[in-house]
């Protein structure tokens, strides 16, 4: 997913800025986290492996002193979790130095760099393949316009597939862009003193004192320097088309952030009461699975009339185990992650809502526990459709024999988990719990239909694969013998058949 940010805030300490605004953006990313600090003739890049608190201190703040910086929280997709591809990328092509951070996925990697000629290991991942072919550009026609560095990205940008939001800066701008899906979210913010701050998600804005602004529009492109901000389309009209990731509402984003001007954390109330609605169960006590899986608990317990408890302590300084990069550290991190507060569930039925299940490992460790600490029942509501196809755009969920429900049906599930009874929201009830229906959504996760297609052997390590990244076809092409034609999610509590 990853987290990025941008401030133009010439006067103020900008280094400090940014590391609040990585620190309000960390949920996104937890692999590595860096930053780069122009004072106006110089780019200074620091990067690392881990948390944002990790990675920088006071010590390291005061000596980045500059007018312009970007910074980035990394999680992986396209190239593995290690030092070389944190981020932000940095290039110097003669006087001009640059940075660059990514959030998205592209699905063209492997094409791009057979195109430009690169040998596996030239680049190890899909934002150092962009900072390449932008380093190769201003090498060209594009070293001669008066803005090198915007010539350069309006020419590489078009050639770009999949999802990308970006923040790239020279010694002297910052230009952010989302691409023509706006996959993933960006937003600009101003700040009292007339600066400027781009950001993935608008809580950031709150933590540096910037005034949200409004999102970035699919496909648009903004430059920000001296003269404020200006506003570009560097994309064809055609090729515009509003598809933001509905798991952004269900999972990923804060619950304080506004996504198509609507409070994630309302969206996700009114999931929860959709459920309610849809899959009701006699209980004692409703619970949400911390912390994205409460505010649906909350609609659940308003709408049904079940009291609404806290049964699982989560611990803070855990992070997410849905992002960890392995499966082994997402099984040893469950227990250290959760832990049932016996006197509130002993004895009694539960309503357990969670968001999404997807490879299954902390939901069948935590009722497991909450059946040891005494729960008479365990009945799972899930405020999402199943998840059954992996995403190409910006999570790393692997192949689809990873996913659970896409080798089991709802009842298999069931038991696999050991609850009394689950149930999944709706497709269309949750299009409407996001309160915009019509804006445009990317549910490719849930129901199969990518809206880019995506080449059979897209991988982690696309650029590694030397001559097996020469295989094109589509998604569709590939998996189409791989699940049954009467599989579908519009009515996701049916058990329905798909094979691995």
């Amino acid at each position: 997913m990853c987290g990025i940010f941008g401030v133009y805030a010439p006067g103020r300490m900008v280094a400090h800025l940014t590391y609040l605004g990585l620190y309000a953006l960390q949920h996104r990313g937890q692999e590595s986290a860096g930053m780069a600090v122009s004072n106006l003739e110089d780019v200074m890049v620091v990067k690392e492996m881990g948390l944002v608190s990790n990675v920088f201190d006071d010590r390291a703040l005061t000596s980045l002193p500059g007018d312009i910086a970007i910074g980035q929280t990394r999680y992986s997709t396209t190239g593995h979790s290690q030092w070389r591809n944190a981020q932000p990328i940095y290039r110097g092509v003669g006087d001009l130095q640059f940075a660059l951070g990514h959030n998205g996925n592209l699905v063209n990697t492997g094409e791009l760099a057979d195109e430009a000629g690169m040998l596996p290991g030239t680049v190890a991942s899909d934002s150092d393949l962009v900072g390449e072919l932008v380093a190769r550009e201003l090498f060209g026609e594009s070293s001669e316009t008066d803005n090198p560095l915007l010539s350069a990205m309006q020419v590489i940008l078009p050639k770009l597939k999949g999802a990308f939001c970006f923040s790239v800066m020279d010694q002297t701008q910052i230009i952010g862009v989302r691409d023509p899906n706006g996959f993933r979210p960006l937003a600009l913010g101003r700040l009292d003193d007339g600066g400027w701050v781009l950001a993935s998600e608008n809580p950031a804005f709150d933590v540096v004192g910037a005034t949200f602004v409004r999102e970035l529009d699919p496909g648009e492109m903004v430059i920000i320097d001296e003269q404020g901000v200006t506003s570009l389309r560097p994309f064809d009209e055609e090729s515009v088309d509003p598809k933001l990731c509905i798991f952004e509402y269900v999972y990923f984003a804060r619950p304080d952030t506004k996504l198509y001007g609507q409070n994630v954390h309302q969206a996700r109330v009114r999931m929860g009461a959709a459920l309610a609605e849809q899959a009701p169960v006699d209980a004692d006590l409703v619970m949400g699975v911390p912390e994205s899986g409460i505010p649906a608990a909350e609609g659940f317990a308003k709408q049904s009339g079940i009291t609404f408890g806290h049964g699982l302590v989560k611990n803070r300084y855990i992070g997410r185990t849905f992002i960890a990069p392995s499966q082994e550290l997402r099984a040893l991190g469950v227990r250290m992650k959760l832990n049932p507060l016996r006197e509130n569930i002993a004895g009694k039925r539960l309503v357990v809502v969670d968001d999404s299940i997807v490879r299954g490992t902390t939901t069948k460790a935590m009722v497991a526990m909450l059946r040891e600490a005494g729960a008479t029942e365990v009945h799972l509501r899930i405020s999402s459709p199943p998840y059954r196809w992996p995403c190409f755009y910006g999570m790393d969920t692997g192949t689809r024999s990873e996913l659970l429900a896409a080798n089991l049906t709802v009842d298999e599930i069931r038991e696999y988990i050991g609850c009394d009874s689950i149930s999944y929201l709706g497709l269309e009830a949750l299009h409407e719990a996001t309160g915009a229906i019509n804006a445009g959504f990317c549910d490719a996760c849930l129901t199969g239909n990518y809206p880019i297609d995506i080449p059979v052997n897209l991988s982690k390590n696309v650029l590694e694969a030397g001559e097996e990244r020469h295989q094109e076809s589509t998604l569709a092409t590939a998996i189409s013998s791989t699940i049954s034609p009467t599989a579908s999610v519009e009515n996701p509590t049916q058990p329905t058949e798909a094979s691995s």
